[in-house]
């Protein structure tokens, strides 16, 4: 339905901003940069990539951090492919998340491969990419799968509360394999204490840019 698509504005020309959320998709300093402090290094990856390795995600957005970790996996020469599961509410028009992708020739020609798969679930060379639409609270609850590591990438808890509550934390740590572990850019003490209560040994480190801290956890 049309209401369930991403609703956009753009700051600077090239920085798309949720409406309905009023918060931008990525950093304003350097997306690229913030996903891999964040949920790169925050899940200990690359180093943990082997073949079949398993991303679960909370917001698609424009697939930055699909895209982010689909070039870390490249760099690293990891034989074999990755699979990756994004949750997403309201999805971006594929012209929207090439106007926004733009913006980092580093992954240009990843992003290409993405856009010419119609910017969702595709399979390519390196990489399974799964994008399930819908409420999280609902379709992960659903899920039969389980992952390795989580990237919690939902539009700021005290926006969008609905993505961070207790409940889905312990979806996310039902769907996650032995040892299994998750990063976002957020420290907001409630989503640490869902994370907790939800089996996650959780520490608190720096986060990228202005934002002070940021959290990652392990499942115990």
């Amino acid at each position: 339905m049309q209401d369930q698509r991403a609703e956009l504005e753009w700051r600077e020309g090239r920085v798309p901003v949720s409406v309905r959320f009023d918060d931008p998709y990525f950093s304003l300093e350097d997306g690229l940069a913030e996903t891999r402090h964040v949920f790169l290094a925050g899940n200990d990856l690359p180093a943990r990539f082997v073949d079949g390795f398993h991303i679960a995600e909370l917001g698609f957005g424009t697939g930055l951090n699909f895209l982010t970790a689909w070039a870390a996996w490249r760099d690293a020469g990891v034989p074999g492919r990755f699979r990756f599961t994004s949750f997403e509410a309201f999805p971006m028009d594929v012209s929207e998340m090439e106007k926004a992708l733009a913006a980092f020739p580093e992954v240009a020609d990843l992003a290409e491969q993405l856009i010419a798969a119609g910017g969702g679930s595709a399979e390519f060379d390196e990489a399974a990419l799964t994008v399930i639409e819908g409420d999280a609270r609902e379709t992960l609850a659903a899920w039969d799968g389980k992952a390795d590591a989580w990237f919690l990438d939902g539009f700021s808890p005290a926006k969008n509360p609905e993505l961070w509550g207790a409940d889905l934390m312990a979806e996310v740590a039902r769907h996650s394999a032995p040892g299994g572990t998750v990063a976002t850019y957020t420290a907001a003490g409630f989503v640490r204490r869902g994370l907790e209560e939800a089996g996650f040994a959780v520490t608190r480190v720096p986060g990228f840019g202005r934002k002070r801290h940021m959290t990652r956890g392990v499942l115990g």
